[in-house]
């Protein structure tokens, strides 16, 4: 898939309100080229971890209390199934929309809503997201009974990825019935501690392997894939994977990243996107200050410390809030959409002028 973003606007997933219809509806209003699916932490169910863990042999608990049971006397049979219904899936016997990797009704239904609002436009949007949350995050925030790092156990290691790449997979899948080109992005909070003393022992390769195997399972079904921090992180890392786009707090870490510039400007000469976090949703005192003036001299700052080509920035930019927005009020995140939506347009505007 050939995708010139041109700096159009998108977010990163969650929204403070309780109703799906409505956080679609929103979406909609502010996101209209390229919407989202909606996440909302109030409910258990939506949150990082949980969303995602659905299916999973040995799960146990709801919300941001789930752990592997390991030692319990159905987790052997729980595991066989699980691989069972992988075979299925892959091997061609069971559309993966009816699989276990698919959303539940209990799960999605924010992807629900937004499925059949998406198809009762008029036309479609220039693009459609979705979101799930990257292996490293899940490997790392999934433990067993005594604490122990999912990671370091390879047969859930093992299942954890070959779970994300169909659950990536199907929704890509499903949204491509609606508009063709598809963007995924991997939520990585957790790559924000990689190679602390908490994780000692994960190698760098063995992150980047992982990693890869839902991005290559991504373009395997048309879609792009990316990958969001919203913290500091070695990018490199994130940079030797195949990834499409890299999603980054622009406004709290543009200096951390601006280290890896030579990286970065190889990164968008061969078509990859930069989706820049420059509305900051992580420190409410700077989002009640900020306002599109501001944020747009702060846009032209950094390309001018960055040093590529002006018009290959914005060719390769997506511009986007720092994080998602569940945590913010319901007036904020408002705000932060508007800020985001706005932001864009004065963008673009600047590059139309020239």
């Amino acid at each position: 898939m050939t995708f010139k973003p041109n700096a159009l606007p998108t977010l990163i997933g969650s929204l403070p309100v309780s109703d799906h219809e409505e956080a679609t509806d929103i979406i909609l209003r502010y996101m209209k080229e390229i919407p989202l699916w909606a996440q909302l932490p109030c409910y258990p169910e939506e949150r990082l971890l949980s969303q995602f863990a659905e299916g999973l042999p040995g799960i146990k608990g709801q919300g941001d209390s789930l752990y592997f049971d390991t030692d319990s006397p159905a987790f052997d049979q729980e595991l066989l199934a699980f691989y069972e219904a992988y075979m299925e899936v892959t091997e061609g016997k069971l559309p993966l929309k009816d699989s276990i990797f698919a959303f539940s009704e209990r799960t999605g239904k924010g992807f629900k809503v937004f499925l059949k609002k998406i198809a009762a436009l008029d036309r479609p949007p220039t693009a459609l997201k979705g979101q799930i949350t990257g292996p490293f995050t899940m490997l790392t925030g999934l433990k067993d009974k005594e604490g122990r790092l999912s990671y370091f156990n390879p047969l859930l290691r093992d299942a954890v990825i070959k779970a994300l790449t169909l659950k990536a997979r199907y929704q890509a899948e499903e949204m491509q019935r609606l508009c063709p080109n598809v963007m995924v992005f991997l939520d990585e909070p957790a790559l924000s501690g990689f190679g602390s003393s908490t994780m000692v022992g994960i190698g760098r390769q063995d992150v980047i392997d992982d990693l890869t195997q839902v991005i290559e399972e991504l373009h395997g079904a048309g879609a792009l894939s990316g990958v969001h921090v919203c913290a500091n992180t070695d990018w490199s890392l994130v940079l030797n994977t195949p990834v499409d786009i890299l999603s980054f707090d622009a406004y709290g870490f543009f200096d951390r990243i601006l280290l890896f510039k030579e990286e970065l400007k190889d990164f968008m000469e061969r078509d990859k996107i930069i989706a820049w976090g420059l509305v900051p949703t992580l420190n409410q005192e700077d989002l009640k200050r900020e306002n599109v003036a501001g944020l747009k001299r702060r846009w032209e700052d950094y390309n001018g410390k960055l040093g590529t080509d002006p018009d290959l920035t914005k060719r390769q930019a997506l511009i986007t809030p720092s994080c998602g927005t569940g945590l913010l009020t319901r007036e904020l995140s408002i705000k932060a959409l508007e800020l985001t939506r706005d932001l864009s347009m004065a963008i673009r505007d600047s590059r139309e002028a020239k």
